[in-house]
């Protein structure tokens, strides 16, 4: 029943083009809901890019999200294009948002606001056309009450929010996954199906 309820939102948010926010624990397939909504709304044949903030280094994350001009910093040896400019006409999925220092915070707010973005060390305005979809496992109200998270990202990220239940309260799927991934180890190495 709780999966039922949350395939239910899966497929609202695949109809429209709102902002998607999708949180749970760790390992619930919060990439998995962003791939299954990007893939059954009208941007289904435009690019899919994930990012996950938790894994890029504070100092490079803004030069991968927003992309930077040849000479923006030592080791900029050209031009690099960013997620938010290979995800357009797509879905650009920011997993672990929750992650993101306040100043970046700040210029991600701009680029959703503006609908546009300038690369690091750059002059030109790129205009994009992306949906986003984010996830944490955090909680990013309490973030806001902390002042580690800003209020006003928080209301432009948080659309239509998709609460993953954990594994322990979706029952018979336990049943389901764990035939799956027999199927799936069988299979790999060559082995009879118990």
């Amino acid at each position: 029943a709780a999966m039922e309820r949350t395939f239910a939102l899966m497929e609202r948010a695949a109809q429209t083009p709102v902002t998607v926010s999708i949180t749970g624990e760790t390992g619930t397939g919060k990439e998995l809901v962003a791939q299954a909504v990007h893939l059954n709304s009208a941007r289904r044949q435009q690019p899919f890019v994930a990012v996950n903030m938790a894994a890029i280094p504070a100092e490079l994350l803004e030069s991968e999200l927003f992309g930077h001009e040849k000479g923006a910093f030592t080791g900029a040896i050209g031009r690099k294009i960013g997620k938010f400019e290979q995800a357009h006409g797509g879905t650009l999925f920011l997993d672990e948002i929750g992650e993101l220092s306040l100043p970046l915070q700040a210029k991600l707010l701009r680029v959703l606001q503006e609908r546009e973005l300038q690369r690091v060390g750059g002059t030109e305005r790129v205009k994009l056309d992306v949906r986003l979809i984010t996830a944490t496992h955090q909680n990013l109200a309490e973030q806001v009450q902390r002042q580690t998270f800003r209020e006003d990202l928080y209301y432009r990220v948080v659309g239509l929010p998709i609460e993953l239940p954990p594994l322990r309260e979706r029952g018979h799927d336990i049943l389901l996954l764990a035939q799956h991934f027999l199927l799936e180890f069988c299979r790999e190495y060559h082995r009879p199906v118990p």
